[in-house]
């Protein structure tokens, strides 16, 4: 299997569910992070917030972004992706419901509220660790390096 298959595969394995990842902003010349409930997929993660929220309009002033999971670091771009109830993301929303059940209900979250929002941080660049192997991954080529 190539180094990028590899890759990916582990990207799927370890963040292609509910997964707490760690989410670098910046707020004028200053860092910001936090943690927010994400899931990977081809590519990019996803992530439901709201729209008013210190994170959306730090990514609106400044989409860079860099992430940060389990042996993994990242930078890409954050994009706000509409309202879940838009039609064009029904089924990203139907997906993030099975994704995210087991918090989801709990109130924190309306997600027919139009600013409750789809946040996609397209991954650019980054490195990921798995038994002693460094793939440094190129998103953009799909191309990386062991």
């Amino acid at each position: 299997m190539k180094a990028m298959e590899q890759a990916l595969t582990l990207m799927n394995e370890r963040f292609g569910k509910d997964t707490e990842l760690s989410l670098a902003t910046l707020d004028g010349e200053q860092p910001a992070v936090r943690i927010v409930n994400s899931v990977y997929q081809d590519g990019s993660f996803y992530v439901i917030t709201d729209q008013r929220s210190r994170k959306m309009k730090q990514i609106a002033a400044h989409p860079q972004v860099a992430v940060c999971g389990f042996w993994f670091n990242a930078s890409g771009i954050g994009e706000n992706l509409g309202a879940l109830k838009l039609k064009q993301n029904q089924a990203k929303r139907q997906w993030l419901e099975t994704v995210f059940s087991a918090w989801l209900g709990n109130g924190h979250i309306d997600l027919d509220n139009p600013n409750t929002i789809l946040l996609r941080i397209r991954l650019t660049q980054g490195v990921l660790m798995s038994h002693g192997t460094r793939y440094d991954l190129d998103f953009t080529q799909k191309e990386n390096s062991v």
